[in-house]
């Protein structure tokens, strides 16, 4: 998922439905933007850690307006590094915003249909995954819901599933044994 092309739909949707409260001052507003694009870009490039700590500093600006975003996104970072159980809450979060925030929310339910899986939850996942293709027909689930127990990454900038480096090493040592048999 492009997380670039979602921050400006998401950010102008706010904007453009009026959910922007009064109170709240254009610094706090444009911070809180800031922060959260920068999160966006850490995990754009796989600074994931760093991401969330954008995320949490546009959160602790509680700007109303865009907690609902922040959350969604909060949700997908904290799955990628391997903390399901704070990605169910932040999606949760999200979703219990009210107002026209479908973008927000298919993402949000996406997020969590991915964390559930990961947590071994599949049905649950399949439930969560409908919901996001069902506001957005984009958000296409993974091609087999799986339950995929991912080892949380340090520095990687996509995780891999330990299954399948642990399926292409061990094809890597069959294929090497069949070809140092043909040899002799």
């Amino acid at each position: 998922m492009n997380f670039r092309f979602v921050t400006v739909c998401v950010i102008v949707l706010l904007f453009v439905s009026g959910l922007v409260n009064a109170a709240e001052t254009s610094t706090e507003l444009q911070s809180a933007g800031a922060l959260y694009s920068k999160s966006v870009d850490l995990a754009n490039e796989g600074k994931y850690k760093e991401a969330l700590q954008a995320a949490d500093q546009a959160l602790a600006l509680n700007v109303s307006s865009l907690m609902p975003v922040i959350q969604a996104n909060r949700a997908g970072i904290l799955t990628v590094i391997g903390r399901y159980d704070e990605a169910l809450i932040a999606a949760d979060a999200a979703l219990a915003s009210e107002g026209n925030l479908t973008t927000t929310h298919s993402i949000a339910w996406y997020n969590k249909g991915d964390a559930l899986r990961h947590l071994g939850r599949v049905d649950e996942a399949k439930t969560a995954f409908a919901r996001a293709q069902a506001l957005d027909p984009t958000l296409l689930p993974p091609k087999d819901l799986i339950v995929i127990v991912t080892p949380v990454p340090t520095t990687a900038k996509s995780p891999l599933p330990w299954t399948l480096a642990a399926g292409a090493l061990a094809l890597v040592f069959i294929i090497g044994g069949v070809f140092s048999r043909s040899k002799r």
